[in-house]
């Protein structure tokens, strides 16, 4: 982490909604495939790009033996770029396993399932290890450090990335802090932020490294009706303008007009 200190809050408005941000720019990451961001056309997505995600015939399962448990069951689909795909179904049908799948975190057992043109069914560790680096994760619990300021929660992330000089540390901290809205709550702890501000500081987190995939579970979940749409709105707008795909698990039906699509999974199967 760098010894700097964080810089006092600027005397600009910090803004409580993500329409307010649309003048702070993402600030460009370290990929392992660099190229410029997309310019994202009025839907969000763009005609030439490769799909996000496509999957094919994926099947998981836990255990083996008389303990094996099918969890996934033959699914396909696919998720464009700059595509907002909400993800539906009961408890225990798998979406967060899905989600996991995707993100890189479990092997795929069975399938087909390429994630940011990088297959990852039969990879290595190093390439799962790769597949992460280029993902925002983003949980129903932020999972924040408690004795750690906002900034600290964010400038934290950068030790993944020592090729990041201290000072593009500092400035890119205060650039994600700002485009979530919280630019007068840099010295804040989680302690101190409401449910939907520590939500923030957990986006800001996801997107230290400019990520082309954002993967949510249930991150409304917590939070009120408003501050949830608050949320939901803020990364609705990064898909927009940053042609970064989202797929986000939720039972929210508060939400659902966001998504251009909905995926709804029972019983570890895609409904039609």
């Amino acid at each position: 982490m760098s010894s700097d200190s964080p810089p006092n809050p600027p005397s600009s408005r910090s803004g409580s909604n993500p329409r307010d941000l649309r003048e702070v720019a993402l600030p460009a990451g370290n990929r392992a495939s660099p190229g410029p961001e997309p310019a994202a056309p009025p839907t969000g997505r763009t005609a030439t790009s490769l799909p996000a995600i496509v999957a094919r015939n994926v099947a998981f399962a836990f255990g083996t033996g008389e303990l094996r448990r099918q969890i996934l069951f033959d699914l396909s689909f696919e998720v464009a770029s700059g595509e907002i795909v909400l993800l539906t179904g009961p408890s225990g049908s798998g979406k967060t396993t899905l989600l996991t799948l995707i993100g890189g975190l479990r092997r795929v057992e069975s399938g087909e399932l390429t994630v940011l043109s990088r297959p990852l069914h039969h990879a290595l560790p190093a390439d799962l290890v790769a597949s992460r680096r280029e993902i925002g994760f983003i949980f129903q619990q932020h999972n924040l450090l408690e004795f750690l300021t906002a900034w600290q929660n964010v400038e934290l992330m950068f030790q993944l990335h020592p090729e990041v000089s201290a000072d593009q540390v500092r400035d890119r901290t205060l650039e994600l802090l700002t485009l979530v809205g919280l630019a007068e709550r840099l010295h804040h702890h989680p302690s101190q932020l409401s449910g939907g501000q520590r939500q923030r500081v957990a986006i800001a987190r996801a997107l230290v490294t400019s990520p082309r995939l954002i993967l949510a579970d249930e991150p409304t979940a917590a939070l009120d009706s408003q501050t949830g749409r608050d949320v939901v709105e803020l990364l609705q707008w990064l898909a927009r303008t940053n042609g970064c795909p989202i797929l986000m698990v939720t039972h929210d039906h508060r939400v659902l007009d966001v998504a251009d699509r909905i995926l709804h999974i029972e019983d570890g199967r895609l409904q039609a």
